[in-house]
């Protein structure tokens, strides 16, 4: 009885609380781990941002692991040469409709697959989801053809067609972004209590006043945490821009780098700034929707 009482204290230690298996080397072990990783993860985006603020003459004279030469000329130089203020402009045009589609057709087709019961559930959710199971790559053929076959007015497009129009671009990304986010909201929505909506139907909330009043509201952390991930990766997307638009004056942000890029050689330091330029954005709203977002990954991470 006492050998068990004195394992018990040697686990739980001085303060009483359990103790990791290992102790201190164990957890200094784990702490180096963790440090090398953050530190060779950090590392190209700290030395990224150490040469957008040195000048290109400096660091071909004495080298890029040279410390000096400090200057902002490349931030104003990446500005003007990549026209980043009509580039932001075409990205917003392109981002902010997608994002807010996606994450309304999302809650709609999650709160059908949620909330009603009948035979083509599963099967709804499959193809929503299944554009996420094949690479772009695979359906970049048939998906310019449409897009080329759909006439619509001149005023929606001034080419005739979905090619070269901001809507085709914000279509081909709400379709290839709309399965991840039902799937992920799908499973919220099935964690609220059915004792909610039973107690709305009493009172004679219909099913629109279920969903927009009582559902949206309580998806509010899941839809935080997949709005900052759709932003990133629409934002980011260059892919599809490159094949569907064929005018210059529309290509989104991240074509901008490619106007950072000489003739004969290439300023590494000026396309740093311009990197530095492009990921700003997402990276502002991730701070701001940083508590949010942690609460939408961690949602039910404890329950039991």
């Amino acid at each position: 009885m006492d050998s068990g009482n004195a394992a018990t204290k040697a686990l739980l230690g001085k303060s009483g609380r359990p103790q990791p298996v290992g102790g201190s080397r164990g957890r200094l072990a784990t702490q180096v781990f963790l440090a090398v990783v953050a530190l060779v993860w950090i590392f190209p985006v700290a030395y990224a941002l150490l040469g957008s603020f040195r000048d290109y003459a400096y660091t071909s004279k004495h080298g890029y692991f040279s410390f000096g030469g400090f200057t902002l000329q490349n931030y104003k130089d990446a500005w003007q040469q990549a026209d980043f203020t009509h580039t932001m402009l075409n990205s917003a045009y392109i981002t902010i409709p997608a994002v807010l589609l996606t994450l309304f057709l999302s809650c709609c087709v999650a709160f059908v697959v949620a909330r009603f019961s009948w035979k083509f559930n599963l099967a709804l959710l499959g193809v929503f989801t299944a554009a996420n199971l094949l690479p772009p790559q695979a359906l970049l053929i048939p998906v310019y053809r449409m897009f080329r076959s759909i006439e619509v007015p001149f005023w929606f497009s001034e080419s005739g067609t979905l090619l070269n129009s901001y809507w085709g671009l914000i279509a081909v990304n709400v379709a290839f972004q709309t399965g991840f986010c039902a799937f992920v909201l799908s499973n919220y929505m099935k964690a609220l209590p059915r004792e909610l909506y039973e107690s709305a139907v009493v009172d004679g909330a219909g099913v629109l006043r279920q969903f927009f009043q009582m559902t949206l509201p309580l998806c509010r952390p899941p839809l935080a945490a997949l709005a900052t991930l759709e932003v990133t990766w629409i934002y980011n997307e260059f892919f599809w821009a490159t094949v569907l638009l064929q005018s210059g004056d529309k290509f989104p942000v991240t074509s901008s780098i490619n106007n950072l890029r000489g003739q004969f050689f290439t300023d590494f330091n000026l396309v740093a700034a311009g990197s530095v330029v492009i990921a700003l954005p997402t990276l502002i709203i991730f701070f701001v929707l940083q508590k949010q977002f942690v609460a939408g990954l961690t949602l039910g991470a404890t329950k039991g």
